[in-house]
């Protein structure tokens, strides 16, 4: 499987138990949907590895997980800090103005006063805000993600069309 076929479901936090079992960060919006899982991609050495799952728990954004063939403590330890990925064909299709954030990397962002803002470069998520990263006149700028900011993403133009905060811009052009 292709990295670039994939999207990052969360990353191995550390071993947990006494035989082989992994706590894993799911960064998912709904992490319950995720509690049939029969296998993941684990990122090792810059590939992806198949995975398949004997059990899974799913708690508080969490999950503990056994994987087939890693039975000791030893074994989950060598998981810790990997990513997990699956495949983008199993993300649930959204409405028509929704997006994932790594659908949205290289889309133009027009503001509709200000007109061509920039290309989305990265999608930070931070614990306050989600932020769309872009550069304006050879400035890194951060425009918040929000539903009164950002208005709606066209997906065959690849652009997004935003209402930026009054003066937000000159903050990082000054």
């Amino acid at each position: 499987m292709n990295i670039d076929a994939c999207y990052q479901l969360g990353y191995v936090i550390k071993k947990h138990g006494t035989s082989g079992e992994v706590s894993i960060f799911l960064d998912v919006d709904q992490p319950n949907e995720y509690s049939e899982l029969e296998s993941v991609f684990v990122e090792i050495n810059q590939k992806l590895v198949p995975f398949f799952i004997e059990s899974i728990q799913i708690r508080d954004g969490k999950a503990v997980v056994k994987f087939e063939d890693i039975d000791t403590q030893d074994d989950a330890q060598t998981l810790k800090a990997k990513s997990i990925y699956l495949p983008l064909s199993t993300l649930p299709e959204l409405e028509k103005d929704q997006f994932y954030y790594h659908q949205i990397v290289g889309y133009n962002i027009i503001d509709q006063k200000l007109g061509e803002i920039g290309i989305i470069k990265s999608v930070v998520t931070t614990n306050m805000q989600d932020l769309l990263v872009t550069e304006h006149k050879d400035k890194e700028v951060l425009i918040p993600i929000n539903d009164s900011i950002v208005l709606d993403a066209d997906h065959k133009s690849k652009v997004m069309h935003v209402n930026m905060p009054d003066g937000l811009l000159d903050v990082y052009l000054e």
